[in-house]
């Protein structure tokens, strides 16, 4: 019953019914219970102009004739203390001079409101009187006439519209609920499909409510992201289970065979535990990568920032490829630049460019020609580190960062590194809060690119 409360149509109905309850009782407040206090503040105010109106031309008869008929009101003019009548413009028959007006005429008093009743006609009369020139008084008169009657059929008639009003914002609250909880209801169940996995949303782009539609348009994104990360971790446990359970199996293997088979033949006993060492080393590799990706992920690590000549510690690793030219036909070039110092993490640096060397020998074509370049820029240094080979897609070029995305999305073991060393690269990159990317030309090269910055922010 609660969540049957608490759903949005019956939200949306209550407001509506609330907001109409406010308004008949305001109506009912101004029109019914104040009725008489508005009524005498409305002819009051209408009074007060017409004395205006009186004292600037109560020389004029006719005009005063005119004023009195439009007004419904009496307006008298005495003169000097005799109180003799000078002009009366009068629409209906109001007493003639009474103790208040004597009062003020004899106290010569500038001007006075009066309001007092008429005992014959128990009727009530605002007066009010003001001083003229040359001793002239003039006092306009306006009867307040009863309101019950007035207030009655006012109330029959806000009765009836009480209860039009509150069937009519019932059927429109009805309407309203509809239209914006339907939509709603629609989009909760659909997201509802994701807890479970399933990521082909049927969603409604048409709706005319520009939230909805954004919310719509928001779901699908997430669908499509969700459905992505999915995928990706999908292909991550695969190529990880891959990857640790090859050196694994090769470990076991050869421990096996040197138990059993080589034990006795120290020669291919050696060469057996070498294959051991270098699988454990490779698996080792792998872990260290694993956690390194997270702990750049979950921000704990801190770098430590120096300044440091890029060009030797490119220099450095280089030379440290020199198998991979000798052994396997790679042409590693690089042209030396001087004094390349730079503001930054050396350790994670030189993280970086082993990455890149690793992922461009990886996807390197049979010319094995790999390129590396320093340019200096206004305020950084740029690294290109680039290959020859089929390059990347503009589709995938945003992809390859995520760790294990391959662009064949098939696996292939990698001659250097773990697969997820893209990863690592933007992670350090970002903490350092530099500039990288990658540009290719399909079927010729790629190059990955970096900026550091040459010295320390002041």
């Amino acid at each position: 019953m609660k969540q049957i409360k608490n759903k949005l149509s019956f939200k949306i109905l209550g407001y509506l019914i609330f907001f109409s309850l406010i308004i008949l009782v305001v109506l009912w407040f101004l029109q019914v219970v104040s009725f008489d206090s508005y009524y005498e503040l409305s002819i009051r105010r209408n009074l007060r102009n017409v004395v205006n109106d009186v004292k600037e031309n109560y020389k004029s008869e006719n005009y005063l004739n005119r004023l009195s008929f439009d007004n419904n009101m009496c307006i008298e003019i005495y003169e000097g203390t005799m109180m003799s009548y000078s002009s009366i413009s009068c629409y209906k028959e109001f007493s003639k001079l009474n103790k208040e007006k004597r009062d003020m005429i004899l106290n010569n008093v500038d001007e006075r409101e009066f309001k007092y009743t008429d005992r014959f006609e128990d009727s009530q009369t605002l007066m009010y009187g003001i001083k003229l020139e040359n001793e002239r008084f003039a006092f306009v008169e306006v009867r307040l006439d009863p309101t019950s009657s007035s207030v009655k059929i006012l109330k029959e008639q806000l009765l009836i519209v009480s209860v039009f009003v509150c069937l009519l914002s019932i059927a429109i609250g009805i309407f309203i609920s509809r239209k914006l909880s339907k939509p709603i209801e629609k989009i909760n169940n659909e997201a509802k499909k994701l807890v479970k996995g399933e990521y082909d949303l049927v969603l409604d782009d048409k709706s005319a409510v520009t939230e909805i539609k954004e919310l719509n348009e928001t779901l699908k994104y997430t669908s499509l992201e969700l459905s992505k990360t999915e995928s990706l971790r999908r292909e991550f446990m695969s190529n990880v289970s891959h990857d640790l359970k090859t050196p694994l199996t090769m470990i076991k293997a050869y421990a096996e065979m040197v138990r059993d088979l080589t034990y006795k033949d120290k020669k291919k006993m050696d060469a057996n535990l070498n294959v051991i060492i270098e699988e454990s080393n490779r698996l080792n590799l792998l872990v260290n990568d694993i956690l390194d990706l997270s702990k750049y992920q979950s921000n704990t690590i801190e770098l430590e920032y120096s300044e440091f000549d890029l060009n030797e510690l490119i220099i450095e690793i280089i030379n440290r490829y020199e198998i991979y030219e000798e052994k396997d036909g790679f042409k590693i070039s690089y042209k030396k630049k001087k004094n390349c110092i730079v503001y930054a993490d050396r350790k994670r640096i030189a993280q970086v460019i082993y990455n890149l060397l690793n992922n461009a020998i990886n996807y390197c074509d049979d010319s094995k020609k790999i390129n590396i370049t320093i340019a200096e820029l206004d305020d950084t240094y740029r690294v290109d580190v680039t290959n020859s080979g089929e390059g990347i897609s503009e589709e995938d070029s945003s992809l390859i960062w995520d760790k294990y995305y391959k662009i064949d999305k098939t696996y292939s073991r990698v001659q250097v590194g773990t697969g997820i060393g893209l990863s690592i690269v933007k992670n350090i990159l970002e903490l350092h809060n530099v500039k990288y990317g990658v540009t290719s030309v399909i079927g010729k090269n790629t190059t990955f690119y970096f900026e550091l910055n040459k010295k320390e922010d002041k």
